[in-house]
């Protein structure tokens, strides 16, 4: 039997019928080779991803409903077929091995029947269908306006990966320089097999990812707050410039991977475990930046798990926590501080609907801040980016950030 099936096959059950993310299911995952855990985690994304389109791939070729794990191994088998250039004899036999070491022998004839016919036929009906929709939830879809079907699109293809440079470092060979300073290889690139990572060169962290830090601009010697800063590339991006930076993190185990990213990068940020929420420093600092806990809709190609465990009642509660997140963050600035407020969120309640409730000025970004991308610039000043941009480049993540100012108000 095939251990990256089986493991792919658990992965998928975590996700979809335990509602765990993939990460936090990869962390529990039974003890597996790094080449069988990487491939694992490879094919168990590419279901799902296409989860939608795999559904109606399969539909035409069952005459019943199968029962839900049966449904994963054919899933498997056809992702494998239709989107990951296995040979049609290695993904049929796998899938039926597959159905057989998980108790599913008497639905191995099926497995075998159907997934011989999709090899045949999956191709020319895949052409037909509208994939995109198929595989993007309908209120995802819906909330996303006019930029649904690209962003939609872009969700289809793994994310390449970025990288940002710690200063004086070399990049290394093979990529690409971005707009914005990031080092972007294709997908399927392993960070730890670049050379620099084990001296620290440098950190991962999306195109994207790397401009709420880039707006808020740190000075020199600025004492700056970094709020909900695991795993930290923010906190590297700020204490690279020159600033005094408090990064503050909820959780122990995020925390300290944290550290162990600063320690590698030879990088200092003063650690502090606290709820962001509730946090009371004995000083106010010259800037605070809130990356705040969201429905991390913006990260659905690297994260494609979001949109099977996600659900609009998500969104609601994260936006209220957000709302508390901005108000605690607003006492920590000392008068005249600044405060850039970001998301990795496509939805509009976590964006520019938790502005308006802040009790500070609203300072919009520019075209010049905003020079290497300027397509992120909304009419308001606020900065939003989604899958869809820099397509031809392979695209980044969903983000919105605001940059707001303390005017002296006592909260």
């Amino acid at each position: 039997m095939d251990p990256t099936r089986a493991l792919a096959f658990w992965l998928l059950q975590s996700v979809l019928d335990h509602h765990r993310t993939l990460e936090d299911a990869l962390d529990r995952l039974p003890r597996a080779a790094p080449r069988d855990r990487a491939a694992a985690h490879r094919l168990a994304a590419a279901v799902l991803r296409r989860l939608g389109t795999l559904d109606a791939v399969l539909e035409p070729h069952l005459s019943r409903a199968p029962p839900p794990p049966v449904r994963l191994v054919l899933a498997l088998g056809a992702a494998q077929l239709l989107f990951l250039d296995t040979p049609a004899h290695a993904a049929v036999a796998t899938s039926v091995d597959l159905a057989r070491s998980q108790r599913l022998a008497p639905f191995a004839k099926l497995v075998n029947a159907v997934l011989r016919r999709v090899a045949e036929q999956g191709p020319a009906l895949l052409a037909e269908l509208d994939s995109p929709r198929l595989d993007t939830p309908a209120w995802l879809w819906a909330s996303w306006g006019a930029d649904a079907r690209a962003i939609a699109t872009a969700h289809q293809a793994e994310a390449p990966l970025d990288i940002r440079l710690r200063p004086g470092a070399v990049a290394p060979a093979g990529g690409e320089v971005l707009p914005t300073g990031s080092i972007r290889f294709p997908p399927g690139t392993r960070p730890t097999e670049l050379a620099g990572f084990a001296d620290g060169a440098f950190w991962v962290q999306d195109a994207a990812a790397s401009l709420p830090a880039h707006l808020l601009a740190a000075r020199p010697g600025e004492r700056i707050a970094d709020l909900c800063a695991a795993p930290g590339g923010k906190t590297a991006q700020l204490a690279a410039a020159g600033a005094h930076v408090t990064a503050v993190e909820r959780d122990p185990a995020r925390l300290a991977r944290l550290a162990e990213n600063l320690a590698r990068l030879r990088l200092h940020a003063d650690l502090v475990q606290a709820d962001a929420a509730t946090w009371e420093p004995a000083e106010t600092f010259d800037a605070v930046l809130l990356d705040a806990p969201c429905s991390a809709t913006g990260t659905i190609r690297r994260h494609p798990d979001v949109p099977h465990i996600k659900r609009p009642a998500d969104v609601a509660q994260l936006a209220a926590t957000q709302q508390k997140l901005i108000a605690a963050a607003a006492r920590l600035l000392r008068s005249g501080g600044r405060l850039v407020y970001a998301v990795c969120s496509l939805q509009a309640e976590e964006g520019a609907g938790r502005i308006a409730g802040a009790k500070l000025t609203r300072e919009p970004f520019t075209v010049a801040e905003l020079a290497a991308v300027p397509e992120a610039l909304t009419p308001e000043g606020y900065l939003r980016t989604h899958p869809g941009m820099w397509a031809e480049r392979g695209g980044m993540d969903g983000f919105f950030a605001a940059r707001m100012k303390k005017e002296g108000v006592r909260f």
